[in-house]
């Protein structure tokens, strides 16, 4: 933006050269644009510092929001198949250590996510609407204790 008082400068010292007379009310206006647009030059230059300045900050503060969401999430590996990354939104708690289903609550359609031990249960509370959602299902293995 230097480019810019560097242009105004030019103008100034124009007005100088070419004498205008500042008596004049035509002279008197001509140095009173000039005086402002002065004024908007480095108005400008300081504002865009102030911006470079935080934009570095808030770089900063990006990279260590990134390096604090790696750590507190991690790569997902809770198995409940819902794509999880760094939003997962499951509410499981399960840091990888046990197997999740989902469903799809049938009355307020939200994707919910359970721990397989309560696929035992004979129904499962919908976090989002309240709606009790029963869980009825076939299973055709032989070697699992799914307490038929």
């Amino acid at each position: 933006m230097e480019n810019l008082l560097e242009k105004v400068s030019y103008l100034k010292g124009l007005c100088d050269g070419l004498e205008i007379d500042h008596e004049t009310k035509e002279g008197k206006m001509i140095i009173g644009i000039l005086d402002v647009l002065d004024e908007m030059a480095a108005s400008i230059m300081d504002i865009e510092d102030d911006q470079f300045e935080m934009q570095e900050l808030i770089d900063e503060i990006d990279e260590d929001l990134g390096s604090l969401e790696e750590e507190f999430y991690g790569d997902c590996d809770c198995g409940c198949d819902c794509d999880c990354d760094d939003d997962c939104d499951c509410d499981c708690d399960c840091d990888g250590d046990c197997a999740f289903f989902e469903l799809e609550c049938p009355n307020c359609g939200e994707t919910i996510c359970f721990e397989d031990s309560e696929l035992f249960n004979d129904s499962v509370v919908c976090p989002n609407c309240g709606e009790e959602i029963d869980l009825d299902y076939d299973c055709d293995c032989e070697d699992c204790d799914c307490q038929e």
